[in-house]
């Protein structure tokens, strides 16, 4: 039996429990999750992001908090999140992609950052080389610019008699203009015809490249497209377009083919130098990385519907068959 002086004593603790719970989740270091995006195209990339921070020893609700922010591709909303993120006093913020990460750097340089981005962070000016970032910025750069050439390259394998392949380009890419020089000169090489649509309006570019009689369907690297998957993904099927895209999740999802960098690991390494700064270490310390691996994936249930015999050198070479 319980006399009233214990009972009392043990009502007084349980009532001091919470707040002292609440205390110690208000010490715990925050970092910002920052994108551009929608989380319903995004969020599977967080799986990765949490797996290399507690690969260095931060494991989420225990001794470290995220605070996630989506803009879903407006500008406003994008403002609204670095401003929240800024007011909760976060340590490091994980921003992707170009767009969130100039917005971010203009609006609160102060705040270490782990980037993820598919240019060149030297020539926009996110750090001052690859090895020795020198500033409050570092992270990874995935190469997407870079990849056009042989993206295009393996949309011609597939279907070599495609004329023209239309490429579907963001008008508002930060990368625009060095994916569009790295394709043209791709297609002279090739000798491959191109048809330009850019335009935000998917539907609208899309009766604009089918009224042109596009035989393929390029679609260049920028996160407004992963944010509108779904909708590409149907077009591109209704009008019968054998289409490459940057992501396996296009591809996965029922697009013809991808190419591009393992996205999970590149994630990871987000979170591995986002724990490494909490830890105590300098962003200008850590060098950008480049992702050393590359992944071509072939739908050939989407193939098959297209009526494309996929050539066998290329079956070999694919990382992931979807059959």
């Amino acid at each position: 039996m319980i006399g009233r002086r214990e009972f009392v004593t043990l009502l007084g603790g349980a009532a001091a429990w919470p707040i002292a719970a609440r205390a110690q989740v208000r010490t715990m270091p925050v970092v910002g999750w920052l994108n551009a995006g929608s989380a319903a195209q995004w969020s599977h990339f967080l799986v990765s992001f949490r797996q290399g921070l507690t690969e260095t020893g931060y494991l989420e609700g225990r001794n470290v908090a995220i605070e996630y922010c989506w803009a879903d591709e407006q500008p406003d909303k994008l403002a609204s999140c670095i401003a929240g993120l800024v007011a909760r006093k976060v340590a490091v913020i994980a921003a992707s992609p170009l767009s969130a990460v100039l917005a971010l750097k203009t609006a609160a340089p102060a705040i270490p950052m782990v980037f993820q981005i598919g240019g060149d962070p030297v020539k926009v000016g996110l750090v001052a080389s690859f090895n020795r970032p020198g500033g409050n910025a570092t992270g990874v750069s995935q190469f997407s610019t870079a990849l056009v050439a042989k993206r295009l390259e393996l949309l011609h394998a597939i279907v070599p008699n495609a004329s023209p392949i239309a490429v579907l380009v963001d008008p508002q890419a930060a990368n625009r203009e060095d994916q569009l020089t790295i394709l043209q000169n791709a297609a002279r090489t090739l000798g491959a015809r191109t048809l330009l649509v850019a335009s935000r309006d998917i539907d609208a570019a899309f009766a604009s490249l089918v009224s042109q009689q596009a035989g393929a369907l390029f679609v260049a690297a920028s996160s407004y497209w992963v944010s509108h998957r779904n909708q590409i993904l149907s077009l591109a099927a209704r009008h019968r377009l054998p289409a490459s895209y940057e992501d396996r999740e296009f591809t996965r999802a029922g697009g013809l083919m991808s190419y591009g960098s393992d996205f999970p690991a590149v994630y990871r390494q987000v979170g591995i130098y986002a724990g490494r700064i909490l830890a105590g270490e300098k962003p200008s310390d850590l060098p950008v990385v480049q992702p050393t691996k590359f992944e071509l994936v072939l739908n050939l249930k989407t193939a098959k519907t297209l009526g494309i015999a996929v050539p066998g050198n290329l079956l070999a070479l694919a990382d992931e068959v979807i059959e």
